[in-house]
């Protein structure tokens, strides 16, 4: 299943306009403001100029949140997308109430514990990213992330990403241990046109004490399709008679 593009002149536009550029724009701006970012519970929010509020839109991290400041616009980032920014692309600091800046050790320890599958869920979010997959929440699909090939006013989403864990101490809760769940969710993703790509997250016997334990962490990357009988019937013209 290849991309959907969404009306005529769409994969030109992107083409034009990888999502790789768009992403070192808002990079070099973020650190060039030294911008910072309030954590918040379960999200980080961020008071972006027009200029920001323009390339984390084109980029697609977080989510505008509707304010009566013309001039400054807030976004809300999810917790995976808050520590790619802050940790792996190194261009926002997050301060918490008190405005004391957190380290990235205390930054993921925090955040292992409000989500405790954080570190696979980031791990994927990053492997995807890093890909210059744009990456959304799933929820509304019954998965875990979904991946377009690049802004979603342009393309359909292509993938419906499910993030498994493997190793000592993981988690699975249940998910996908026997055949009902599969075709359940296959079934699922067929009828929302997207391929259902499962991201299994090994730790390799690493403990997930602070984020130098990525290095070591490995992903197998799997998709799952619905197997058609029609897509192996022989065809009756060139039966043998």
């Amino acid at each position: 299943m290849g991309p959907r593009w969404k009306g005529k002149g769409s994969e030109a536009k992107a083409l034009a306009d990888p999502v790789s550029k768009i992403v070192l724009q808002l990079q070099s701006s973020l650190t060039q403001s030294d911008a910072q970012g309030l954590l918040s519970s379960c999200s980080v929010l961020y008071q972006a100029d027009e200029e920001q509020a323009e390339l984390l839109n084109r980029a697609c991290f977080g989510r505008p949140i509707v304010s009566a400041e013309k001039d400054k616009q807030w976004f809300q980032f999810g917790m995976e997308e808050a520590f790619y920014l802050s940790y792996y692309l190194n261009c926002l600091k997050i301060v918490d109430g008190q405005d004391c800046e957190k380290n990235f050790d205390e930054l993921w320890l925090y955040m292992k514990s409000q989500k405790a599958t954080f570190p696979e869920f980031y791990k994927a979010y990053q492997n995807l990213r890093m890909k210059n997959w744009v990456v959304r929440p799933g929820s509304q699909y019954g998965v875990d992330f979904v991946a377009y090939r690049h802004h979603p006013a342009l393309v359909h989403s292509e993938f419906a990403v499910l993030v498994l864990s493997e190793g000592e101490g993981s988690n699975e809760n249940g998910r996908l241990r026997v055949w009902s769940d599969f075709l359940c969710t296959i079934r699922l993703c067929g009828s929302v046109a997207k391929t259902l790509l499962v991201l299994t997250v090994n730790s390799n016997g690493n403990r997930s004490v602070s984020p130098s334990c990525l290095d070591s962490y490995s992903i197998e990357e799997r998709t799952v399709t619905r197997w058609s009988p029609e897509q192996c019937r022989e065809n009756p013209a060139t039966k043998s008679m």
